[in-house]
């Protein structure tokens, strides 16, 4: 990913957080050449100094299958962006888009059963335990559980590269950064709304 260097994240805990809160992603890889894509919710995971991103996809998806020969695979991770008119600037400029995305690099590996349901239950507890009547792992039949497994594929992607770019108008002057906040505030549309507040988060 092309990254200026006044939009470049390096920051290691910023990135997972970003990621915990933007989970749902898409993992690309190659079949003879010609890339394929599954968007998928998932988990990053850090086992000691290493990191890595935890999935599954139906069996019938043939994407699991290029794990063996496709080398390294993608994940890519999109948070809010919107559309920036240079209406909003000082000086004469021509309009940009501001956005902020994550692209993760590593092998991928399948999931053995134990692993699988393991991911599956963490999973669940993450977007379930705060609801009234939690869905959880242990709360569903065993007949019903080893049905449903039958169907889906679990994999872990150990990362070995990491790129990060939250371009949110760093290189603006500050009345120019301001400007930008309070119009996105007054779009009315949820995106703007969302990088109107990483903005303002970014300069506190």
């Amino acid at each position: 990913m092309y990254i200026p260097k006044h939009f470049k994240v390096a920051d290691l805990e910023e990135i997972q957080e970003f990621i915990h809160t933007n989970s749902f992603g898409t993992l690309i890889s190659t079949k003879n050449g010609k890339p394929i894509a599954t968007h998928l919710p998932l988990q990053l995971v850090k086992e000691e100094d290493d990191y890595f991103i935890t999935g599954h996809m139906a069996f019938g998806n043939p994407q699991w299958r290029t794990f063996d020969t496709c080398g390294d695979v993608l994940i890519t991770f999109q948070g809010p962006h919107a559309y920036i008119s240079s209406s909003w600037y000082e000086k004469e400029n021509v309009p940009t888009w501001n956005y902020q995305a994550v692209h993760l690099y590593g092998a991928a590996r399948l999931l053995d059963e134990a692993e699988l349901k393991s991911d599956l239950t963490k999973l669940m507890q993450k977007y379930e335990q705060h609801r009234e009547h939690p869905v959880l792992w242990e709360t569903l039949s065993s007949e019903m559980l080893e049905k449903e497994l039958k169907g889906i594929v679990g994999f872990k992607i150990h990362v070995t590269e990491v790129q990060a770019a939250f371009k949110m108008s760093q290189n603006r002057n500050e009345t120019d950064y301001r400007n930008i906040i309070d119009h996105l505030k007054k779009e009315e549309n949820a995106n703007s709304s969302k990088v109107a507040e990483a903005m303002d988060r970014k300069r506190k």
